[in-house]
Order: structure tokens, then sequence, then C-alpha cells
């Protein structure tokens, strides 16, 4: 499938997890908003469910853009904390998400949203749509909460986590034959060298990363291999950015420009 079938068809966008990488996700809907591609649902992972949500209330991408910019000064957002289960205090960014989204349910939108997450409990993946009576900023809370990192979000008396535990993008859920995917950890997400610094901390940080891009990685290509439908699937070159570097929200975004 080609873009000239996208604007042709009903089609599903899917955007992925990646922490910062999924600012790469910009990139893509501003040339659907060049091509006036409109996405008949969208769903989305972690900062692929941040970006979707946004998307689904109406939101250009230049709205977001500029909102996501609020990220990039990682001191007005992120609070440590010596107790819990996480070592970030996510009230800072829950203040940003309300900025956002208020009280706006998961069926308060203009394009049909879907977001998974993961039950920390039981290792399930639960996929939030307009059927559930949910604030969506809960829902965001819940699939980027990292495990470790973030705090787990409890929604309807269940422990909720980073969706990109189950599936990082959400081919599985979508209702349309023809699907727009946005893999911001595909395969043009690797260095093509191992880390080689002087400094042993710098390369066990380096590996650990790329691990943990290597499981999303794999776990994306075998439900590729699953799924019967006509998916157009993007993957920016992210190989030298990291997940965590959201002060770089302007060289990410670019990323994402001219795939499509």
């Amino acid at each position: 499938m080609g873009i000239v079938e996208l604007g042709d068809e009903n089609f599903s966008l899917v955007l992925s997890g990646g922490g910062a990488l999924g600012i790469s996700h910009l990139g893509v809907l501003y040339d659907m908003e060049q091509k006036d591609l409109s996405p008949s649902e969208i769903i989305g992972t972690s900062m692929g469910g941040i970006i979707g949500a946004c998307l689904a209330i109406g939101m250009h991408e230049k709205q977001i853009h500029e909102r996501l910019k609020s990220f990039a000064a990682v001191s007005k957002w992120i609070k440590f904390t010596l107790g819990g289960n996480s070592i970030v205090d996510s009230a800072r960014i829950e203040r940003i998400f309300d900025s956002i989204f208020g009280d706006r349910m998961m069926s308060d939108v203009k394009i049909p949203l879907k977001i998974i997450v993961a039950n920390l409990t039981t290792g399930d993946k639960r996929v939030f749509g307009a059927g559930d009576k949910v604030m969506i900023k809960d829902v965001i809370l819940a699939t980027m909460a990292i495990p470790g990192i973030f705090k787990e979000k409890i929604i309807e008396g269940k422990i909720y986590g980073d969706g990109f535990l189950c599936e990082n993008l959400g081919l599985n859920e979508c209702s349309y034959h023809n699907i727009l995917a946005v893999d911001a950890i595909g395969y043009n997400s690797f260095a093509k060298e191992m880390p080689d610094s002087i400094f042993k901390t710098f390369n066990i940080v380096e590996m650990l990363e790329r691990s943990i891009r290597l499981l999303m990685y794999n776990q994306t290509k075998q439900i590729l291999d699953g799924v019967d439908k006509n998916i157009l699937l993007l993957e920016p070159n992210t190989s030298n950015y990291k997940t965590f570097h959201f002060h770089k929200v302007d060289k990410i975004r670019e990323l994402g420009i001219g795939l499509i």
C-alpha cells in the first residue's frame, strides 16, 4: 500500500512508543497535513499514545509540537522521589497533561482513539478506547509509566504501566484493513557499531538501551508476521538519538518529515 491508497481509503494510524524518539511522529503528522490525510482511527503506545491523543482531540501538528517543547526542559516535569516504586514523581507531568486534556474522556475525541497499556499485576495487555469511562490524561499517564522510572497508574482498581511491555506498535488493534504505522524503534533505530567509550558506565547505559530497543523491535517483527493487512510501515532513522533526548525536540521531529 502506498500514499495514493491512503488518500482514497479509511486507514488506521498506529504510533509506537520510544520515549523521546517518538517525537519523530510529529514529522509524519506534518506530512499528513500537507497531503490532507486524516486517519479514521488512532492507536498509540507510550509517546505514540500521547501524540495520538493530542491529534485525536483536534490539535494540529504545530500545536502538538509546541506543547511537546514543554518536555524539553526536563527540570520542569521531573522531580525525583525516594519513596514508592519509581524514581520520578509524576506530579509535574500530570499538570502538563491536565492543561492539554482537562477532564476529557476517552470518548471525547474527534478521531476514535485507542491507547495500549500493560497490567503490571497480570502482564496482560489492556486497550482503552471510547467504550471506557476513563479520562484521557489518566490513560496517558499509564501508557508512559515505564516501570521503575515513572509511577504506575491505578485505573478502576487495576495497576497499569507502559504499553511497550505488551505491544509497542499496536497493529493488532487496527479496525481497518489499511494501516499507516510509524515505528520509532524500528530497523533504523539501531547504531551500526557497538559502544566503545573509555567510560565503562557510558557503555553499560548504551548497551541497556540497545537491549530494550531490540526487545521492542523483535516484538514488533513477530506481530508484523501475523497481521494480514495492508501496512505502510515508516521507520524514522532515530539511531543517533536516545530515548531520553527530550531536549532535542526539533531535530527528532525532522526525522519523520519526508517519509510519506
